[in-house]
């Protein structure tokens, strides 16, 4: 079996896959958190924020791969096993049972928030090894970004 190589520098590399590694643990965190919400919505505003849920999830799953497939394009290895995911979580998650939608609403921007706080962080650090990956969490965070301002809208 031969490994993918990749012209970037084992320094660039290693900095960039641990970036494009802790962006799908928050993206696939963030899919099944938004489904969990979906699911179990209830209120005045359920239809409107079970399918607002739905488009995050969306946007989690698309950028989940796409920075998975970067990872592998530059030589590194993506985990998105359910354990790497649950000891890398930066989400506590919500109560088992129906969630009233105005809470559900204020979880989710707070968690979109703290998310596009370290998806920040990976596109300045990934701004000088590799501007290819920095160019991906730019697209990540337009679509965050776009959620959040959707979320706090209902508020």
């Amino acid at each position: 079996m031969s490994a993918i190589r990749s012209p970037l520098s084992d320094e660039a590399r290693t900095v960039t896959g641990e970036a494009l590694q802790g962006a799908v643990v928050d993206l696939v965190d963030l899919s099944l958190l938004a489904k969990q919400l979906h699911w179990n919505v209830i209120g005045h505003n359920f239809r409107t924020v079970h399918l607002q849920l739905d488009a995050v999830v969306e946007l989690a799953r698309r950028h989940t791969d796409l920075a998975a497939e970067r990872a592998v394009s530059i030589g590194v290895n993506p985990d998105g096993q359910a354990g790497t995911i649950a000891r890398g979580s930066h989400l506590h998650g919500v109560e088992p049972g129906y969630i009233n939608d105005e809470k559900a609403i204020r979880l989710i921007t707070d968690v979109l928030a703290a998310m596009i706080t370290r998806m920040r962080t990976r596109m300045d650090v990934t701004e000088q090894p590799d501007p290819v990956t920095q160019d991906l969490f730019i697209g990540v965070l337009r679509d965050l970004e776009e959620q959040h301002w959707m979320f706090q809208a209902m508020v």
